[in-house]
């Protein structure tokens, strides 16, 4: 899969996996799109660690499920991180 194709399936994958997993993440859309891409990244490292499955395909199930559980993990991670660094306003 090409640099271009990879890009857009962890922004896809970045907005699928905030639509499951709503919430109060820090940095809003931008920051969620590339956390997408980076947990598309960790997704196809996982499968190919694991399952011996990797982001080769754009239009295959395993590649989109790689994408959005990575991302996923990373939005959890990133929840983590940024809880403590919001303020309460009342």
């Amino acid at each position: 899969m090409g640099f271009i194709a990879f890009l857009i399936l962890g922004l896809l994958a970045g907005v699928i996996a905030k639509l499951i997993l709503p919430g109060k993440q820090g940095g809003g859309w931008f920051v969620t799109l590339l956390l997408g891409v980076v947990g598309a990244l960790l997704g196809g490292w996982i499968g190919s660690l694991l399952f011996n499955v990797g982001l080769d395909q754009f239009w295959d199930l395993s590649t989109w499920l790689l994408a959005i559980g990575g991302s996923i993990i990373v939005l959890l991670i990133w929840g983590l991180i940024t809880r403590g660094s919001r303020r309460s306003t009342t």
